[in-house]
């Protein structure tokens, strides 16, 4: 009997001496940063966000895991500076769009859709961050936060928590640099996006908790992703604290 697959992959993705660490890149075939849906409506996002004056150590003492929310709903202003903070457009260098949270080889292979249960001026349903437009992708309308619930093992905090970013990752924009080491910087991309958001939340007096269990495909399905070529990595719900 073989090793679990995770140790495999662990052992087969090392770098190691005696081993290429690549390959020339062909330029001509390097994915798309940048994912939209250009079919679908959309809900432009405020560009100016309210200013945090507490300091960033009591930002790191407030962050908690919270999985009771309030009835009240997520104002649009905090809902744009919470997607803006954990993988907007931070600055233009050298005509590089570079965003709030490090990517390998800036590649940003992470995209970000929400599930809005409790928004105010957002209708109920799933939606697509554009990062370059800052605007949200209308994907499909209706309530989601049972099923969504339902696909995260039962915890009831995706259907009670006004807003779930659900991260997905389109694997393709690392593979085409680092082959299947690429899945290692993934996972670290979706980390430094999710606590992002995290510390984003706590400087705004709301509440954060990231969820890792859950059905991919299920998630891929509420979505609309196909689980190979792009699929659920991550989730977190956001709201006020009860």
């Amino acid at each position: 009997m073989g090793k679990p697959v995770g140790d495999d992959f662990q052992t087969e993705t090392k770098y190691t001496r005696n081993k290429s660490l690549g390959s020339n890149l062909n330029w001509a075939d390097k994915p798309e940063i940048y994912k939209s849906y250009p079919s679908c409506n959309t809900i432009q996002l405020p560009s100016q966000h309210q200013e945090s004056t507490i300091l960033f150590t009591e930002v790191l003492q407030r962050r908690k895991s919270v999985r009771d929310f309030s009835t009240q709903p997520l104002h649009k202003v905090d809902l744009a500076f919470l997607l803006w903070a954990s993988t907007g457009i931070q600055r233009v260098e050298h005509g590089y769009e570079f965003r709030t949270a490090p990517s390998a080889g800036a590649l940003y292979p992470i995209e970000t859709y929400i599930a809005a249960n409790n928004m105010e001026d957002v209708e109920k349903g799933i939606y697509h961050y554009n990062i370059r437009n800052h605007c949200l992708e209308e994907i499909k309308t209706g309530k989601f936060g049972d099923i969504l619930a339902h696909a995260a093992l039962d915890q009831k905090m995706c259907a009670a928590a006004p807003v779930v970013f659900i991260w997905t990752a389109f694997f393709r924009r690392s593979k085409w640099k680092y082959a299947q080491r690429a899945y290692r910087y993934i996972y670290l991309d979706a980390g430094h996006v999710a606590q992002n958001l995290a510390l984003a939340a706590a400087s705004i007096s709301c509440g954060s908790c990231q969820v890792g269990a859950f059905f991919d495909d299920e998630v891929n399905s509420i979505v609309g992703v196909d689980g190979t070529e792009e699929s659920s990595i991550c989730l977190s719900v956001v709201g006020h604290p009860k």
